[in-house]
């Protein structure tokens, strides 16, 4: 699914431990916790990547072939 997978700096790995423990403390599981927090970095870092232009903004069109 995805094959890019960002690097966090050790500030944005602490928020990203609070905000699974934010999440935990609602209610969430810790497994949906950790993957809701990290489908927010991909889709943040894909936004990042396509707004400096490294890649155009529809990469599904590879996939079609299937």
């Amino acid at each position: 699914m995805y094959n890019h997978t960002p690097t966090l700096t050790h500030s944005e790995q602490q928020e990203a431990a609070e905000r699974i423990h934010d999440l935990m403390s609602k209610g969430i599981s810790s497994g949906e916790a950790i993957m809701i927090v990290a489908n927010e970095i991909r889709e943040a870092d894909m936004k990042r990547r396509q707004a400096a232009g490294e890649f155009p903004e529809n990469e599904d069109e590879e996939d079609d072939d299937e």
